[in-house]
């Protein structure tokens, strides 16, 4: 993304802390079959493929009636209401509501937490009538996914029957995603089929993205629409740069300000080993994985230099992060004209390579792995070991379109992860089976795993 276009969907974000110019949404709710006295409330700007400004709220609900307002800046946000979870129950097994709310609207949420409707603007009116198109298919998508999220509590689910629910899965998925690309192209026009859009897959949304018309690229969902324009071209970016990353290749160049101001050269480190650690302190396994680096660095310090990248972090945390820490090697902050995970192609977090002296890329380590403490080593052995993991991985997680990983295929809807089950089982489960995540609810998927294309909506 171009520095200038990530400031100001990042600056209108912004507006979410409060600024001048916020306004306030409000959604009153009269639900029914709701059992507790709080709902949790996730939201965060519409323009937020990633959901990186997610945040988190409770309201009171009494006798199904509640009323939250928030401030949401000059974007319209993005809601999901659910139950506060019961002591030892996970929050991802709650039906959750879903609403965009309007800044300095009001909308209306009536009828069931099973079967609810939304009442606001012509927005509200369009999406429901567009929704009755995939209303049915909605219904048994729903039921199919509480079927595997069941069998995933029992300790049910093994690769055949994963293959057996998914060709009764994807058939429902991809005719939803029909209905959804019926309506775009019918009312171009339309805000709704801006929303729309960012919940179809790469390849579609591709296709479908330029034909929105301009009333609705400048309309309420214009920030939304430059955050998919946006995506899009980094997905290429980053499809692009994959084909450089590679052992061999020449490492690209670039100048950042490390942690005290100064500008930083990659190239002012050649004759010794480099290894580019692109990590973020909200990154557990990066964490993790810090005591065994410092071991490696203290070996190999003479001969190799850890370059730590910051991705992910206010400037705040990520001094905070390398303080508390305790991280001895040079810092840069992912902060300049191009994104270095672009540049990079990075796939998950943390991903470290391995620079030779010459300037070439000699390794790329995804995960929290001890591939690049073998520097001037054998690991012939190793490497199998790991390209066979690696290649499972691969298989079950990458998807192509999207140019990240997911957390599962058989979900349907193909959630961005930054982690989540990937490094979890990098040394463990990975060939053995699919991992499914509880935390899918249905009509919508609440996640706070980030997404860098157009997936999560239904």
């Amino acid at each position: 993304m171009n520095t200038k276009r990530m400031l100001l969907i990042a600056g209108t974000a912004g507006l979410f802390a409060g600024s001048l110019s916020a306004q306030v949404a409000t959604v009153e709710g009269r639900l029914s079959g709701i059992d507790s006295d709080t709902l949790l409330v996730d939201y965060f700007p519409i323009s937020d493929l990633k959901r990186e400004n997610l945040k988190t709220d409770a309201v009171a609900i009494r006798q199904g009636h509640f009323t939250y307002k928030v401030e949401t800046g000059n974007m319209p946000a993005e809601m999901y209401f659910y139950a506060k979870p019961k002591s030892g129950e996970a929050s991802s097994l709650r039906k959750t509501v879903s609403v965009v709310a309007f800044p300095g609207e009001t909308v209306q949420l009536t009828g069931s937490i099973d079967d609810y409707q939304a009442e606001g603007n012509v927005f509200h009116k369009n999406y429901a009538e567009a929704a009755e198109g995939w209303k049915s298919a909605q219904q048994r998508m729903e039921a199919t996914t509480e079927v595997i999220m069941k069998m995933q509590q029992e300790g049910q689910l093994n690769p055949q029957r994963i293959d057996s629910l998914r060709q009764i899965y994807q058939p429902i998925a991809d005719e939803i995603s029909n209905c959804k690309e019926h309506y775009i192209r019918q009312y171009p026009d339309s805000d709704v089929s801006v929303y729309l859009l960012a919940g179809l897959r790469g390849a579609r949304a591709k296709v479908l993205l330029p034909l929105v018309g301009e009333k609705a690229k400048t309309g309420p969902m214009s920030s939304l629409y430059l955050a998919m324009q946006d995506a899009l071209k980094e997905a290429e970016a980053r499809k692009a740069a994959s084909q450089n990353i590679k052992e061999g290749k020449e490492a690209p160049e670039f100048v950042l300000k490390d942690i005290n101001g100064k500008d930083f050269a990659l190239s002012s480190l050649r004759g010794k080993y480099v290894v580019l650690d692109f990590w973020g302190s909200w990154c557990g396994w990066c964490i993790k994985g810090l005591p065994d680096m410092k071991k490696a660095y203290e070996k190999y310090k003479d001969r190799m230099e850890i370059v730590g990248i910051d991705c992910g972090d206010t400037e705040k945390k990520w001094k905070a992060a390398v303080a508390e820490h305790e991280i001895p090697w040079l810092h840069v902050r992912n902060a300049g004209q191009e994104d270095l995970t672009v540049v990079y192609a990075v796939k998950g977090f943390p991903t470290k390579i391995v620079i030779d002296p010459q300037g070439k890329i000699a390794r790329v380590v995804v995960g929290e792995d001890p591939a690049f403490e073998q520097l001037g080593k054998d690991g012939s052995a190793y490497r199998q070991d790991y390209e066979k993991l690696t290649a499972s991985i691969e298989k079950f997680f990458w998807d192509e379109e999207k140019g990240a990983y997911i957390d599962s295929f058989t979900s349907g809807k193909r959630n961005v992860t930054r982690h989540a089950n990937i490094f979890a089982i990098l040394f463990d489960i990975a060939s053995k089976r699919i991992i499914i995540r509880a935390s899918d609810p249905l009509p919508l998927t609440r996640t706070t795993a980030p997404r860098p294309n157009f997936v999560g909506r239904t």
